[in-house]
């Protein structure tokens, strides 16, 4: 089975989700099924270089730290995301779409939700002599439910379960294989500390473990469920009040996906990574010797001006044995009565075919104060709220 170049970029590792072995290409390289729950999903976080562990809370913190949202200014707040993707390689009809939104049950307490869906467009299937098999629309999509509470005046934890379905070819028969779609589960644990002092400045800290489930399959051979990518991350903020109506604020996340390196490429070698259980995989991802080049770096930087206006700036990276991403971010935010809008852009980078097939990535998020619906009045609640 082949697929047209162009969707086959789209699709990211689509033919690693359909095969049974891992090829030399990625004897480097982490590779999970599902990788679109590693997309950040809200345009605030993609303005700071995708950082969101240690940040204000706001409606988009189901993805990142759900423990910020008991700190929330907010009582209620909703946020709606479109992400087209991939767009520089003039691919129109890739898409990432989330919803998320939490409501306070007390001043201890929360329960959140969100919904992604990731599109990856029409793809059109053809067998190894290039003959059309049939065209089909492969998304996938993850719901969340989360609940977090206060420990105390400084520090929260937060829980969530996560449903995900990932639909690439159906059940349709390709080369003589039966391929259906994939379903897991999954949590995450989070934790935040909130050290901003009453006048607005001072450190935050953040920790997460997400995408803590299942493998999954797209087959009914128990032998080629696939890693979805577990992720550990740990993140600090510094927020300064500089005045009234002046704030700043640094963010820098690290990252590490909590999967084993498929560095043995041999029969032997692949079935053992096949067949580790999902907890051993985890701990085995910690030792496998390139740690420190698995972790990810994102900074970021956000000024605030009068609480209804936002700049935001950030910088990506990831080692070149593990995937080589590397991008600046630029981001803005208006923020006024019941709406607000945010949004961001990846500044183009590379030249011919080492150009970044991420660049000009925009994200547009919608942000609803669901507090004020009803009130003829401006708020004075931050911009991502």
């Amino acid at each position: 089975m082949k697929v047209k170049t162009t969707k086959l970029i789209a699709a990211g590792l689509f033919c690693f989700l359909l095969t049974s072995q891992l090829s030399a290409q990625r004897i480097n390289v982490v590779t999970t099924a599902v990788p679109f729950l590693r997309i950040s999903p809200d345009a605030r976080a993609g303005g700071m270089g995708d950082a969101g562990l240690a940040t204000e809370a706001d409606a988009s913190s189901i993805f990142w730290n759900l423990a910020k949202i008991p700190f929330a200014k907010n009582n209620n707040a909703a946020s709606v995301t479109y992400t087209p993707w991939l767009r520089d390689l003039q691919v129109n009809d890739v898409f990432l779409g989330s919803l998320s939104g939490f409501h306070k049950l007390d001043e201890q307490q929360a329960i959140s939700a969100s919904l992604r869906y990731f599109s990856l467009g029409k793809i059109t299937f053809t067998d190894f002599s290039g003959q059309t098999l049939f065209d089909g629309n492969p998304r996938e999509f993850a719901f969340d439910a989360g609940y977090s509470r206060k420990l105390s005046d400084k520090t929260g934890i937060g829980v969530a379960l996560r449903y995900i379905h990932s639909n690439l070819v159906g059940n349709a028969p390709i080369q003589g294989q039966s391929y259906k779609p994939g379903n897991a589960v999954a949590g995450d644990l989070s934790f935040y500390y909130n050290g901003v002092s009453e006048a607005g400045t001072g450190w935050s800290f953040g920790a997460a473990a997400t995408n803590l489930g299942s493998k999954i399959s797209y087959t009914s051979d128990a032998q080629t469920k696939d890693y979805i990518p577990a992720n550990l991350g740990v993140g600090t903020a510094y927020t300064r009040q500089i005045d009234e109506t002046n704030k700043i604020t640094f963010a820098l996340d690290l990252n590490k996906l909590l999967v084993p390196t498929p560095n043995d490429t041999t029969p032997a070698g692949i079935a053992e990574y096949r067949t580790k259980s999902v907890a051993s995989s985890w701990i085995s991802s910690l030792g496998d010797g390139e740690d420190f080049k698995e972790i990810t770096f994102s900074l970021g930087a956000e000024y605030t001006y009068n609480e209804q206006f936002t700049l935001r700036a950030g910088y990506f990276y990831e080692d070149k044995t593990k995937g080589n991403r590397k991008y600046f971010t630029v981001g803005a935010g208006l923020k006024y009565n019941v709406f607000g809008l945010n949004l961001s852009y990846l500044v183009p980078s590379g030249n011919g075919v080492n150009r970044n097939p991420l660049s000009n990535t925009l994200r547009f998020s919608l942000i609803f104060d669901l507090d004020n619906i009803g009130k003829g009045e401006t708020t004075t609640t931050t911009t991502d709220n």
